[in-house]
């Protein structure tokens, strides 16, 4: 059974996505239910249960009425339906199946919750995180009862997952302690996310895609770096695709910069649009200032194409000269020299060898056979205790 603190539901289909491709890839091995607990201020009722089942996968969302109002009270009433929404959602599970593994998506919450369960059921319970909090650009992991309570949970988990060797680094040096540790890629759609035949052209196509938050994405230095490009006699275009909170002042800044000829802003593209885009590219940017693993790196490579990205968090692990080029967090001119040289190499990469790095490590069965085996040998050592 999955708890997953962030999971895609009627609201965002984006949100989470990551931890449904690892359901997905769980799917192909095993027996699998994943419980998930939404807040809905548009609810009219205090509960509402949503199933739906695809062989071995099976989802129970839970969407709960949020509580506003006197700030503290409603924020205790809101943790209570939180907590009776997941447990609801798993009594409910309960009754087709019984499980013998948990496996929690994100602490702290529910890294509890999944302690607790396993603990009544006498079954063991794993914990892969996601969330980037720990790492020490962004020093949001405070709370003395928090950091307790994450350490306690981390301690008697059977195993704990990230999707990066830098994650992993930053949660240990917050004392999150475990003996087994292990990275876990994200998954990548590998029929969904293929190369396309392009047509001969001079315009070199750049593409970007995110969720449009420009503290961690870096969207405004991406535009300021592609102001830089004017005066390279660089012939190319730029596709912006994603929306959120920053999207309409990001695009109002492109105007400012007077960039807006080269520049064009998809919004939300899912799905096969988005893979077809990104096949139809030529490199794909991302200019972070901090990252996990970016899903979109793997896509795009899926899809034959190299990466230019900033060095920062789990991307080092990813792209190196084989598949594309790194440089600094911030350096708006760096940036401006990486994609006029790339728009000189791009053809020289090997699309067949972009994809096959891929399929080797992220593919859904790659990464469906590596959690089997886990839990395989996780349920092996809590039979011998």
């Amino acid at each position: 059974m999955f708890l997953a603190r962030w999971y895609p539901h009627r609201y965002d289909p984006m949100f989470g996505l990551f931890i449904q491709r690892h359901a997905e890839a769980v799917a192909l091995y095993n027996k699998l239910t994943v419980v998930y607990a939404q807040e809905d201020p548009m609810a009219e009722k205090c509960y509402e249960i949503c199933q739906t089942s695809d062989g071995n996968h099976r989802e129970i969302i839970v969407y709960y009425k949020k509580k506003n109002g006197i700030p503290l009270l409603s924020k205790l009433i809101n943790q209570w339906r939180f907590i009776r929404a997941n447990l609801t959602a798993v009594k409910l599970a309960e009754k087709e199946q019984k499980f013998n593994l948990i496996h929690v998506h994100i602490l702290t919450r529910l890294g509890l919750l999944g302690w607790f369960l396993a603990f009544r059921r006498k079954i063991p319970y794993l914990i892969t995180e996601h969330w980037s909090r720990y790492l020490l650009v962004n020093k949001e992991f405070k709370g003395f009862f928090r950091k307790w309570v994450s350490r306690f949970v981390a301690k008697h988990a059977a195993m704990i997952t990230t999707v990066t060797n830098d994650l992993m680094l930053a949660m240990q040096s917050y004392q999150l302690n475990n003996q087994y540790y292990a990275v876990l890629p994200n998954v990548v759609d590998m029929e969904l996310f293929q190369p396309l035949a392009k047509p001969q052209h001079t315009t070199v196509n750049f593409v970007h895609v995110s969720c449009f938050e420009d503290k961690s994405k870096n969207i405004s230095g991406l535009l300021r770096a592609i102001s830089k490009l004017s005066n390279a006699e660089l012939d190319f275009s730029f596709t912006l695709i994603g929306d959120g909170m920053d999207f309409d002042w990001l695009k109002s800044y492109a105007n400012e910069l007077k960039i807006s000829d080269k520049i064009n802003f998809t919004g939300l593209l899912q799905g096969t649009k988005l893979a077809e885009k990104l096949a139809q590219s030529d490199v794909l940017v991302l200019f972070s200032n901090y990252e996990n693993m970016p899903v979109v790196i793997l896509e795009a490579l899926a899809c034959g194409i190299p990466v230019v990205a900033t060095r920062v968090g789990g991307i080092p692990e990813m792209i190196d000269k084989s598949n594309g080029m790194l440089v600094d967090a911030g350096d708006e001119s760096g940036l401006a020299d990486a994609l006029i040289s790339m728009s000189k190499t791009y053809q020289n990469y090997d699309a067949a060898a972009l994809r096959g790095m891929v399929a080797a490590q992220y593919s859904m069965k790659a990464v469906g056979r590596q959690l089997d085996k886990w839990y395989d040998e996780i349920l092996l050592r809590f039979s011998e205790r």
